[in-house]
């Protein structure tokens, strides 16, 4: 496989955890948002890109200064899988809306982004991120439907892999 780096922000644990998971099933490193530099980008071949949703559906806080850095060295050539983490009860009308905008941020720096997910399966009323009844990436919600979070990322990985090779 290609050289993967999964990158993620997280402010409660829970984004971090998920990106550690995917990253060690992925047998590569999982590294903070705020500690990526522009050699870390410019090495890896494919990039995974997680975000836990805030607000009104907005990605996590440290990935503002993470965008800049995605679209100041570019990702041309380079293929991108995103996967978010919400609330679906509590949040149910911006339910992992944050993945939206890493989604078009990867696009806009020239990226290949692969692994929508059908949102067959998931209870929510509204998401930015869904269109058409997919996702941009993977949606998981460890709050309310942690039993579902392994399978999850097991079967969405399963269909990621070789768009990474």
């Amino acid at each position: 496989m290609k050289t993967t780096l999964v990158i993620y922000g997280s402010s409660t644990g829970t984004c971090e955890s998920i990106a550690s998971t995917i990253a060690s099933k992925l047998g590569t490193k999982a590294i903070d948002v705020t500690s990526v530099t522009e050699d870390d980008v410019r090495g890896a071949d494919n990039l995974i890109l997680g975000t836990s949703t805030w607000g009104a559906g907005d990605m996590q806080d440290d990935w503002y200064d993470g965008v800049k850095l995605l679209k100041k060295v570019g990702l041309q050539g380079k293929t991108v899988a995103i996967f978010g983490c919400g609330d679906s009860e509590s949040y149910s009308d911006t339910f992992c809306g944050g993945m939206r905008e890493l989604y078009d941020a990867a696009l806009g720096a020239g990226a290949t982004v692969v692994g929508s997910v059908s949102t067959d399966g998931y209870t929510f009323d509204d998401s930015a991120s869904a269109e058409n009844g997919e996702f941009v990436g993977l949606a998981l919600d460890d709050v309310n439907e942690s039993d579902k979070t392994e399978e999850r990322i097991d079967a969405w990985l399963a269909a990621v892999k070789p768009q990474l090779a």
